[in-house]
């Protein structure tokens, strides 16, 4: 049997058809995430490399690259929203402990000076203990008006050191950390109080939310 005898049993033409369509899927497809993900690839564009108005942060440590959150480890997903979040075990936060309750302060007062912006950020205490919350903490530092949300530390071993791990990356886990609305840290602000600078630790998310439009405002 001749090449040319098999030549007929080739379905070249619908071959190149379907690959020719295979190709064109995927094209349009790269076109459509392109397009989708535009907006958040030219606001951390414009915030990285452009830097409008000193684009440094004035304060605020930024985490490059990004560190992901476990979110797979806790129930309550830090997506959606900006997240400023602070770890604290729960029974060193209670009256009369100066500095635990400042830095809950500060976390507060950060979103609240975010003015009209403030409904896209929320604010997580990741309780490290197992310690029940002191109600008056709870009362001044609760959902409604404070915007704060509590994340206890996962049962599971497995999951609770996959938090516990990342949390304490570069070891910064005393730090306030900025999450972005995808749940990845890419900020961080040291709470010492000898140098702690609120106006510009305001400044910095303040400047993030207006080059960054995601994050939901409901």
């Amino acid at each position: 049997m001749t090449n040319n005898d098999l030549d007929p049993l080739i379905p070249a033409a619908p071959s190149e058809k379907i690959s020719a369509g295979t190709r064109r899927g995927r094209i349009q497809m790269i076109l459509l995430l392109l397009v989708c993900a535009s907006p958040v690839i030219a606001s951390y564009f414009t915030f990285y490399v452009i830097k409008p108005e000193g684009g440094k942060p004035k304060v605020g440590q930024l985490v490059v690259p990004v560190q992901s959150f476990p979110l797979q480890a806790v129930e309550n997903p830090l997506v959606g929203k900006w997240t400023v979040l602070i770890a604290r075990p729960a029974k060193e936060c209670v009256t009369g402990q100066d500095e635990c309750v400042t830095d809950l302060h500060t976390a507060r007062q950060l979103r609240l000076s975010m003015g009209r912006e403030m409904a896209r950020v929320q604010i997580v205490w990741l309780v490290t203990d197992d310690a029940a919350i002191d109600p008056e903490i709870q009362k001044a530092y609760d959902k409604e008006v404070a915007g704060f949300h509590y994340l206890r530390l996962p049962k599971d071993t497995e999951k609770r050191q996959a938090v516990l791990e990342w949390l304490a990356r570069d070891g910064a886990a005393k730090q306030l950390h900025l999450l972005d609305p995808r749940g990845d840290r890419m900020m961080r602000f040291d709470l010492n109080p000898q140098t702690l600078d609120f106006k510009s630790m305001s400044k910095d998310l303040e400047k993030l939310l207006k080059w960054n439009p995601i994050g939901k405002a409901s």
